[in-house]
Protein backbone atom coordinates (compact mmCIF):
# COMPACT_ATOMS: atom_id res chain seq x y z
CA UNK A 1 0.00 0.00 0.00
CA UNK A 2 0.90 3.80 -0.71
CA UNK A 3 1.48 6.28 2.12
CA UNK A 4 -2.04 7.47 2.00
CA UNK A 5 -3.74 4.02 2.23
CA UNK A 6 -1.46 3.19 5.17
CA UNK A 7 -2.29 6.43 6.90
CA UNK A 8 -6.10 5.93 6.66
CA UNK A 9 -5.77 2.33 8.01
CA UNK A 10 -3.34 3.40 10.46
CA UNK A 11 -6.21 6.02 11.96
CA UNK A 12 -8.89 3.60 12.22
CA UNK A 13 -6.40 0.61 13.58
CA UNK A 14 -6.13 -0.48 17.33
CA UNK A 15 -4.31 -2.97 18.82
CA UNK A 16 -4.00 -5.57 21.91
CA UNK A 17 -2.08 -7.83 23.32
CA UNK A 18 -3.11 -11.58 24.37
CA UNK A 19 -1.28 -13.90 26.06
CA UNK A 20 -0.73 -17.97 25.65
CA UNK A 21 -4.11 -20.11 24.73
CA UNK A 22 -6.14 -17.04 25.47
CA UNK A 23 -9.72 -16.88 23.11
CA UNK A 24 -9.99 -13.75 20.07
CA UNK A 25 -13.62 -15.06 20.35
CA UNK A 26 -15.63 -18.18 20.78
CA UNK A 27 -17.86 -20.22 18.05
CA UNK A 28 -21.41 -18.89 18.49
CA UNK A 29 -20.03 -15.18 19.23
CA UNK A 30 -20.78 -12.64 17.52
CA UNK A 31 -18.62 -9.15 16.60
CA UNK A 32 -18.69 -6.80 14.24
CA UNK A 33 -14.53 -6.44 13.96
CA UNK A 34 -11.72 -7.76 11.35
CA UNK A 35 -8.90 -8.76 12.82
CA UNK A 36 -5.34 -9.23 11.40
CA UNK A 37 -2.50 -11.26 13.15
CA UNK A 38 0.36 -8.67 13.88
CA UNK A 39 2.67 -10.82 16.01
CA UNK A 40 1.82 -14.32 16.91
CA UNK A 41 0.36 -17.34 16.02
CA UNK A 42 -3.49 -17.86 15.79
CA UNK A 43 -5.29 -20.98 15.32
CA UNK A 44 -9.07 -21.55 13.77
CA UNK A 45 -10.72 -24.25 15.16
CA UNK A 46 -13.86 -26.11 15.80
CA UNK A 47 -15.01 -28.81 18.67
CA UNK A 48 -16.43 -32.19 17.56
CA UNK A 49 -19.92 -33.44 19.40
CA UNK A 50 -16.97 -35.69 21.49
CA UNK A 51 -15.37 -32.93 22.57
CA UNK A 52 -12.43 -33.34 20.27
CA UNK A 53 -10.85 -30.08 18.50
CA UNK A 54 -9.98 -30.00 15.42
CA UNK A 55 -7.79 -26.97 13.41
CA UNK A 56 -9.58 -25.67 10.99
CA UNK A 57 -6.20 -22.96 10.04
CA UNK A 58 -3.33 -21.54 10.96
CA UNK A 59 -3.08 -17.73 11.07
CA UNK A 60 0.62 -16.09 10.73
CA UNK A 61 1.53 -12.35 10.93
CA UNK A 62 -0.09 -10.53 8.30
CA UNK A 63 -3.63 -13.21 8.26
CA UNK A 64 -7.04 -11.61 8.73
CA UNK A 65 -10.28 -13.38 10.29
CA UNK A 66 -13.68 -12.50 11.44
CA UNK A 67 -14.34 -11.22 7.66
CA UNK A 68 -17.62 -13.80 8.24
CA UNK A 69 -18.91 -12.55 11.04
CA UNK A 70 -18.94 -8.43 10.17
CA UNK A 71 -19.78 -9.54 6.15
CA UNK A 72 -22.65 -11.32 7.06
CA UNK A 73 -23.89 -10.56 10.80
CA UNK A 74 -23.68 -13.91 11.59
CA UNK A 75 -22.17 -15.45 14.63
CA UNK A 76 -18.54 -17.31 14.50
CA UNK A 77 -18.50 -20.69 13.23
CA UNK A 78 -15.08 -21.06 14.95
CA UNK A 79 -12.80 -20.76 17.75
CA UNK A 80 -9.95 -18.44 17.33
CA UNK A 81 -7.16 -18.70 20.17
CA UNK A 82 -3.61 -17.41 20.58
CA UNK A 83 -1.10 -20.52 20.13
CA UNK A 84 2.31 -18.49 21.48
CA UNK A 85 3.19 -16.82 24.77
CA UNK A 86 2.88 -13.29 23.27
CA UNK A 87 0.01 -12.36 20.23
CA UNK A 88 -0.46 -9.23 19.19
CA UNK A 89 -3.78 -8.70 17.37
CA UNK A 90 -4.77 -5.61 14.85
CA UNK A 91 -8.36 -4.63 14.86
CA UNK A 92 -10.79 -2.27 12.65
CA UNK A 93 -14.10 -1.99 13.90
CA UNK A 94 -16.69 -2.85 10.84
CA UNK A 95 -18.07 0.74 10.23
CA UNK A 96 -14.67 2.13 10.25
CA UNK A 97 -13.74 -0.94 7.81
CA UNK A 98 -16.57 -0.15 5.54
CA UNK A 99 -15.87 3.41 5.32
CA UNK A 100 -12.27 3.36 4.45
CA UNK A 101 -12.85 0.53 1.42
CA UNK A 102 -16.15 2.81 0.32
CA UNK A 103 -14.10 5.79 -0.06
CA UNK A 104 -11.04 3.59 -1.47
CA UNK A 105 -11.19 1.80 -4.80
CA UNK A 106 -7.88 0.66 -5.27
CA UNK A 107 -7.36 -0.42 -1.20
CA UNK A 108 -11.42 -2.47 -1.98
CA UNK A 109 -9.27 -4.22 -5.00
CA UNK A 110 -6.73 -5.47 -3.23
CA UNK A 111 -8.40 -6.42 -0.23
CA UNK A 112 -10.94 -8.46 -2.78
CA UNK A 113 -7.75 -9.99 -4.54
CA UNK A 114 -7.10 -11.31 -0.90
CA UNK A 115 -9.73 -12.98 0.00
CA UNK A 116 -9.88 -14.64 -3.18
CA UNK A 117 -5.93 -16.16 -1.99
CA UNK A 118 -8.10 -17.09 1.16
CA UNK A 119 -10.39 -18.81 -0.94
CA UNK A 120 -8.00 -20.64 -3.30
CA UNK A 121 -6.17 -21.53 0.08
CA UNK A 122 -9.28 -22.88 1.36
CA UNK A 123 -9.95 -25.19 -1.57
CA UNK A 124 -6.21 -26.10 -1.22
CA UNK A 125 -7.01 -27.59 2.56
CA UNK A 126 -9.84 -29.76 1.31
CA UNK A 127 -8.09 -31.78 -0.72
CA UNK A 128 -5.22 -31.39 1.64
CA UNK A 129 -7.15 -33.57 4.08
CA UNK A 130 -8.82 -35.60 1.87
CA UNK A 131 -6.83 -36.75 -0.98
CA UNK A 132 -3.38 -36.85 0.48
CA UNK A 133 -1.37 -39.62 2.12
CA UNK A 134 0.00 -38.37 5.97
CA UNK A 135 3.50 -38.13 4.42
CA UNK A 136 2.07 -35.64 1.79
CA UNK A 137 0.43 -33.64 4.76
CA UNK A 138 3.16 -33.23 7.02
CA UNK A 139 5.46 -32.31 4.16
CA UNK A 140 3.02 -29.56 2.94
CA UNK A 141 2.58 -28.41 6.94
CA UNK A 142 6.62 -28.37 7.28
CA UNK A 143 6.65 -26.41 4.03
CA UNK A 144 4.15 -23.73 4.92
CA UNK A 145 6.32 -23.43 8.45
CA UNK A 146 8.92 -23.02 6.87
CA UNK A 147 7.93 -20.08 4.17
CA UNK A 148 5.55 -18.21 6.98
CA UNK A 149 8.12 -17.94 9.34
CA UNK A 150 10.82 -16.96 7.26
CA UNK A 151 13.45 -20.02 8.06
CA UNK A 152 17.06 -19.08 8.31
CA UNK A 153 19.30 -21.47 6.65
CA UNK A 154 16.09 -24.07 6.61
CA UNK A 155 15.84 -23.78 10.40
CA UNK A 156 12.57 -22.81 12.24
CA UNK A 157 10.60 -23.62 16.27
CA UNK A 158 7.96 -25.74 14.80
CA UNK A 159 4.97 -23.17 15.73
CA UNK A 160 2.89 -25.87 17.65
CA UNK A 161 3.36 -28.88 19.42
CA UNK A 162 3.01 -32.36 17.93
CA UNK A 163 -0.55 -32.70 19.14
CA UNK A 164 -1.80 -29.98 17.58
CA UNK A 165 0.19 -30.67 14.55
CA UNK A 166 -1.65 -33.77 14.20
CA UNK A 167 -4.45 -32.35 14.67
CA UNK A 168 -4.16 -29.56 11.58
CA UNK A 169 -3.28 -32.47 9.37
CA UNK A 170 -5.97 -34.81 10.57
CA UNK A 171 -3.57 -37.48 11.90
CA UNK A 172 -2.33 -39.26 15.50
CA UNK A 173 0.69 -37.84 17.20
CA UNK A 174 2.30 -41.40 17.32
CA UNK A 175 1.43 -41.12 13.50
CA UNK A 176 3.62 -37.58 13.05
CA UNK A 177 6.45 -38.87 14.81
CA UNK A 178 7.23 -41.95 13.07
CA UNK A 179 7.01 -39.71 9.66
CA UNK A 180 9.59 -37.05 10.76
CA UNK A 181 11.65 -39.66 11.84
CA UNK A 182 11.27 -41.10 8.05
CA UNK A 183 11.51 -37.88 6.94
CA UNK A 184 15.05 -37.58 8.89
CA UNK A 185 16.41 -41.17 7.90
CA UNK A 186 16.10 -39.99 4.00
CA UNK A 187 18.23 -37.12 5.20
CA UNK A 188 15.12 -34.89 4.18
CA UNK A 189 14.97 -32.93 7.20
CA UNK A 190 17.04 -32.36 10.78
CA UNK A 191 15.78 -32.14 13.95
CA UNK A 192 17.67 -30.80 17.32
CA UNK A 193 15.34 -31.39 20.28
CA UNK A 194 11.60 -31.96 19.70
CA UNK A 195 10.66 -28.46 18.51
CA UNK A 196 13.83 -27.16 15.99
CA UNK A 197 13.73 -28.21 12.24
CA UNK A 198 16.16 -27.95 9.87
CA UNK A 199 15.00 -28.29 6.17
CA UNK A 200 17.89 -30.03 4.56
CA UNK A 201 16.53 -30.58 0.93
CA UNK A 202 13.68 -28.26 0.79
CA UNK A 203 13.31 -29.54 -3.35
CA UNK A 204 12.89 -33.22 -2.77
CA UNK A 205 10.20 -32.55 0.30
CA UNK A 206 8.10 -30.44 -2.14
CA UNK A 207 8.57 -33.55 -4.67
CA UNK A 208 7.17 -35.84 -1.26
CA UNK A 209 4.38 -32.69 -0.52
CA UNK A 210 3.15 -33.26 -4.20
CA UNK A 211 4.09 -29.26 -4.73
CA UNK A 212 5.00 -28.96 -8.50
Amino acid sequence: MNETDLQQLQRVTKSKRFDKGEFIFREGERSETLFVVNEGLIKLTKMSSEGKEQIVRLLFPGDFFGLFSILKNENHYVNAKTVGASTVICYIEKKDFLNTMEKNAGMSYRFLLAVNDRLYEADESVGFLSLMEVEQRLARALILFHDKMNAKNGTFTLPITKKDLAGYIGSTPESVSRKLLSFMSQKLIKMNGRRQIQILELDLLKQVSGIS
